[in-house]
């Protein structure tokens, strides 16, 4: 039996991932008395939830005008997101700013697997999260140590299984939002084909990279952690644009300073497309600066295992970073990362870094993982349902719980004298 919250926020969700997480979290707040809205941007929006809704169907100029009108008209307190740089909740997380609500942001876990990352107002590089080691060693001074868990449950074909349920309804509804574009830059259908292209090589994948690891376990060797050229970590939250001019730029430096004798050691990400061959990639900048002997490219392997024999990690802002950092794996961050701090990562020129790598500082890292899940993290995941089920319960208490309520913006800031939304552009669902 639903009863009345007494603190009751009216919730409005935008994109989350794909599968049923946004939708099992908004029954649950529904269930505490909350009142819960939701806009629909495509199908597969509307194919992963199961509650009444509102379909976007404008432009993206006229969105604006729209999203403004709703929040004022239905008295939002609340905006929920998966992700803050989607052009389309860009301008949302704008306006809600503006008009004094509380803006929730989940995106991937700054430290996995296990943990899902809920952050007020940004997340990544618009974070406000501080970059003063001596703040978070004096916000954790009364926090409990970390705590240990049992590992959750996740499953690749789950996640496969929600991505290729939401995409396939994006393209069968595509009449009835026109005027939908994905903030992803590749469609769907050809990063299907260069899915399949990669699944049909990938035992011979595995092969190589099994050959390659046994080649460098003697032998001292970085690692650069490749990322998705399509995650706004490298288009919005770094300096490069895009990985392939990340990745000649750290073969560069490693050929310029690296001490001889070392090797670097390039992993393609695991979800990767499969659309650029990376490896051809990587060899022939290598061979252009005379390192092809010493670049390695792998496609497979646990990358845990693989950075904890490492010398040092070079990244972007890979949560990779973190893996490295927990077992005292020096790291050079190349973009802006939550967890660039003095004392954690290095802190010079990534010419520098071959040449003396600094172990981070334990008493720091472990001051960060404390804040951290104290204040953003939360145990659970995507891809299963032991792992929903842990995240719902985690989020509807820091959305709902006292620290949600400590901060909240009074209702009555709400301008609700708009208009509602204009005719022709949205209906309920």
């Amino acid at each position: 039996m639903k009863h009345r919250a007494l603190n009751r926020k009216t919730f409005l969700f935008l994109q989350g991932p794909p599968g049923p997480f946004f939708a099992r979290l908004a029954d649950a707040l529904a269930g505490e008395g909350h009142i819960v809205h939701r806009i629909n941007f495509s199908g597969g929006d509307r194919w992963s939830w199961n509650l009444p809704s509102t379909d976007y169907r404008g432009s993206s100029g006229n969105w604006p005008h729209f999203f403004d009108s709703f929040i004022r008209s239905n008295r939002i307190t609340d905006l929920v997101l998966f992700g803050d740089c989607r052009p389309l909740h860009r301008a949302a997380h704008g306006l809600a700013a503006l008009r004094g609500l509380r803006i929730h942001v989940f995106e991937e876990g700054y430290i996995r697997p296990d943990w899902v990352t809920l952050e007020l107002d940004g997340v990544n590089g618009n974070s406000s999260l501080s970059r003063d080691p001596d703040w978070y060693l004096e916000a954790a001074r009364t926090l409990p140590p970390l705590p240990e868990h049992p590992p959750v449950a996740s499953s690749f074909k789950r996640r496969a299984d929600d991505a290729l349920g939401y995409f396939t309804n994006n393209f069968f509804q595509l009449p009835r939002f026109p005027y939908y574009r994905s903030h992803r830059p590749i469609s769907p259908v050809i990063e299907g084909v260069g899915w399949l292209r990669r699944l049909a090589g990938q035992k011979k994948a595995r092969e190589r990279t099994d050959a390659i690891l046994a080649q460098v376990r003697e032998t001292p060797y970085f690692v650069l952690p490749l990322q998705l050229n399509s995650d706004h970590q490298i288009r919005t939250h770094s300096p490069f644009g895009n990985m392939k001019v990340a990745m000649a730029y750290v073969i560069e430096s490693f050929a310029r300073s690296a001490p001889p004798g070392t090797v670097l050691v390039i992993k393609q990400h695991p979800l990767d497309n499969g659309l650029i061959n990376w490896r051809r990639l990587a060899r022939a900048r290598a061979a252009e600066h005379g390192i092809a002997d010493r670049m390695l490219f792998i496609e497979e392997g646990d990358i845990a295992q693989i950075v904890a024999g490492a010398r040092g990690v070079v990244t972007v802002n890979s949560t990779t970073g973190t893996l490295a950092l927990g077992v005292g794996v020096p790291v050079a961050v190349l973009g802006h990362a939550v967890y660039h701090i003095a004392g954690i990562t290095h802190q010079g020129s990534l010419d520098a870094f071959w040449q003396a790598p600094p172990v981070p500082d334990t008493h720091i890292w472990d001051a960060f993982c404390r804040v951290l899940y104290d204040r953003c993290l939360i145990r659970g995941g995507f891809s299963s349902d032991e792992g929903l089920a842990l995240l719902v319960e985690g989020a509807v208490k820091r959305l709902t719980g006292p620290e949600a309520a400590a901060g909240d913006r009074l209702l009555h800031e709400v301008d609700v004298s708009a208009s509602p939304p204009r005719p022709g552009t949205a209906w309920r669902g």
